[in-house]
């Protein structure tokens, strides 16, 4: 079970679990560069908040394409479609709130624990538009 210090590592990032309550999971992400962009999906009870501390973030959030450059924070509302990626090198503070199971969908996704149900055992924290 995913918790505060877990180190995850997924395609082209590193994510260190920083904080992990009921209410907030937050993460510090760091990407090196080689990622792409993953499909678009919501998530349809959780807000998100990005601060980018390093580097540039590349978005797409409800159709409106941006870079987000040091310094920069933004927000995915709840149940807004959404995709990014890091444009090379990059280090991103990332929070998700409410926590609901974020952290162990990374988890079960970067240890390959992925069966045709994971989709569905997840779906109230994403869902693929």
């Amino acid at each position: 079970m995913a918790a505060a210090g877990d180190e995850l590592h997924g395609p082209g990032l590193t994510l260190h679990i920083d904080r992990l309550e009921p209410d907030v999971l937050e993460m510090e992400v760091s990407y090196d560069g080689s990622g792409t962009m993953p499909p678009e999906h919501l998530h349809p009870s959780q807000a998100e908040r990005f601060r980018v501390l390093e580097g540039r973030l590349r978005t797409i959030i409800d159709g409106n394409e941006a870079v987000y450059g040091e310094g920069a924070t933004f927000d995915v509302a709840v149940a807004t479609r959404h995709q990014m990626a890091a444009d090379g090198r990059t280090r991103v503070r990332w929070e998700v709130r409410p926590a609901l199971r974020t952290a162990e969908f990374f988890e079960r996704l970067y240890s390959g624990r992925v069966d045709e149900n994971f989709l569905s055992e997840f779906a109230a924290e994403i869902r693929f538009t």
